[in-house]
């Protein structure tokens, strides 16, 4: 069955916590003050869209198809990226706060964060190879086998990443995050 297709509409202050989110194909269309807690959007497309100021915590992504979406002061706590469709999967986050996520063995190649709280995110054998992360508080973020080659963290902090576990040719960290490369070790810099 072919998916309703929604283009260019703008959705605002719509509570789909409460009321069931209409499943279909939304390209090109705007979600602002949304509240999508635990809401089930499975088996939806998401083409060119943007979420503002939505609070999609506990959200459920089974097969879900998120292409060139853009999410900007948004709230997802918990989400499991990885449920996700990763067929064209294409996403970017701007002052998100993106605590307990899962982005385990997602192809990111170049995904931008920026200003966000990353606190205990698995990036477990993820492909973040070009991945920007801007200004981003990594703390307890998991990096086991992942790619990640020109990397930038030089505005990040709070990681502790494993250089001899993880890809991390030509990646960029500032020296005051040298630190957190060296955890592993357990040695003691002053």
């Amino acid at each position: 069955m072919a998916l309703k297709l929604i283009q260019g509409s703008q959705f605002v202050k719509n509570n789909f916590s409460e009321d069931p989110f209409p499943k279909g194909e939304y390209e090109d269309c705007k979600f602002k003050d949304c509240d999508f807690t635990g809401c089930d959007l499975a088996e939806n497309t998401f083409i060119d869209c943007r979420f503002e100021q939505c609070n999609l915590s506990m959200a459920r992504l089974k097969n879900t198809s998120l292409k060139t979406v853009k999410f900007v002061n948004c709230k997802l706590l918990g989400l499991n990226f990885t449920d996700c469709n990763n067929f064209l999967l294409s996403v970017c986050f701007e002052q998100c706060i993106l605590k307990l996520a899962s982005f385990y063995q997602l192809k990111l190649k170049g995904t931008r964060f920026k200003n966000c709280n990353l606190q205990e995110v698995d990036f477990s054998e993820a492909e973040l190879a070009l991945a920007v992360f801007e200004n981003c508080d990594l703390e307890r973020a998991i990096f086991d086998r992942t790619n990640l080659e020109k990397a930038d963290f030089r505005t990040s902090w709070h990681y502790s990443i494993d250089p001899t576990n993880n890809r991390m040719k030509k990646a960029r960290f500032s020296r005051d995050g040298i630190a957190g490369l060296l955890d592993k070790f357990n040695i003691e810099i002053d």
